[in-house]
């Protein structure tokens, strides 16, 4: 039995993995999904960090998942703890001493995004939509749940250079999604062969993969486990 230690991306919001944590605990693992302080205009990725090892307490086994924004924190707790894999989804993967902010472009991803957009032939200055940009793909029912949940993210944890000298040597996967507006595919493709040697698994939705497919997301998550 693994303990899964499931980290949201922007918003800090634990409800982004609602679908994912009772399948996982129905294969009998033990999960982990703490609220990030995103509305806390004081804390930074270190106070992200220190919250997720509170969650983790005493427990053992770790499998880290980070979704896009938790990738930055992810590998910190990797270099606290000792961890079995680390597991990015749709995610943004630093370079050392790089901001959260400045990530944006020197990944490219600001480039890809506004690529992608007029392939789709969507208007790549059109104003922020997440039905657009984010839940295309996902349920109704969830969208709609999606609506009442806190949607502000601090702008604090991105100005912070990620602080260490090279990625933690832990088993480190990445799953993207094939239709992700956000992180296109061919950029995730590009950026974990470059940042980590890794060639990413492919999954047949958007950025939001734990609600849109939580089922196939746990499949990956624990292939090649017996529980």
């Amino acid at each position: 039995m693994a303990t899964y230690v499931l980290i949201p991306g922007a918003t800090g919001d634990s409800w982004y993995w609602h679908r994912v944590v009772p399948l996982l605990r129905a294969r009998g693992h033990e999960v982990v999904a703490p609220d990030l302080p995103a509305r806390d205009e004081s804390a930074g990725l270190d106070a992200y960090v220190d919250v997720i090892e509170r969650a983790i307490g005493d427990r053992r086994d770790l499998v880290i998942v980070a979704q896009s924004m938790g990738a930055l924190s992810a590998p910190l707790v990797c270099a606290r703890r000792e961890c079995e894999r680390l597991v990015l989804v749709a995610p943004m993967i630093p370079a050392p001493g790089e901001t959260g902010g400045e990530w944006w472009a020197r990944s490219g991803q600001t480039d890809a995004e506004r690529a992608m957009a007029i392939a789709e032939g969507r208007d790549p200055d059109a104003p922020f939509d997440p039905l657009v940009m984010f839940l295309h793909d996902v349920p109704e029912d969830v969208i709609v749940q999606s609506a009442s949940r806190p949607h502000a993210q601090s702008s604090r944890p991105f100005d912070d250079p990620w602080p260490l000298a090279a990625w933690p040597e832990v088993e480190t996967q990445v799953i993207a999604g094939t239709h992700d507006r956000l992180f296109p595919i061919d950029f995730v493709r590009r950026l974990a062969k470059e940042r980590l040697g890794v060639t990413p698994i492919e999954i047949d939705t958007g950025h939001l993969v734990a609600l849109a497919k939580p089922a196939e997301l746990v499949s990956l998550l624990t292939a090649g486990r017996s529980r």
